[in-house]
């Protein structure tokens, strides 16, 4: 089961910051990397979602709720930019997936049988290892 829901991009704040790492004198020139930030609690999410959201144990989600989510892999801004929304997309999928719940069942009697089977089989064989007494 799935719980249905609609990101809103208004709610999602984005911020263009430099990357780190190599790149030579672009990186220091350039603001490609992307810093995205996504409130939950302040958000338009179900509320069930939100509490599901919460209680994911992520390290992109801080203290207070807020999802925070740092793109760089790639040279463009836009691209960068649309990495970190199929991220938070992705992760607030995640948490919309419900298991099923479990049902539990009862072993049928004929694999009970195999069972206790094969264990009267294994003692056998490890009976037949013991000390011959005569």
């Amino acid at each position: 089961m799935r719980i249905p829901f609609e990101l809103d991009p208004a709610q999602v704040e984005i911020s263009a910051i430099r990357a780190q790492g190599a790149g030579g004198q672009n990186v220091n020139k350039v603001s490609n990397a992307v810093h995205l930030r996504f409130d939950i609690a302040a958000s338009s999410l179900p509320d069930e979602l939100k509490a599901r959201l919460r209680a994911l144990r992520d390290q992109r989600i801080n203290d207070e709720g807020v999802v925070v989510i740092k793109a760089q892999a790639h040279r463009s801004l836009e691209k960068n930019r649309a990495e970190a929304l199929e991220r938070l997309q992705a992760l607030i999928e995640t948490a919309a997936q419900v298991p099923r719940t479990r049902r539990p069942t009862k072993p049928t009697r004929a694999s009970q049988q195999r069972r206790l089977g094969g264990k009267t089989l294994r003692g056998g064989v490890k009976a037949g290892r013991a000390k011959v007494s005569f």
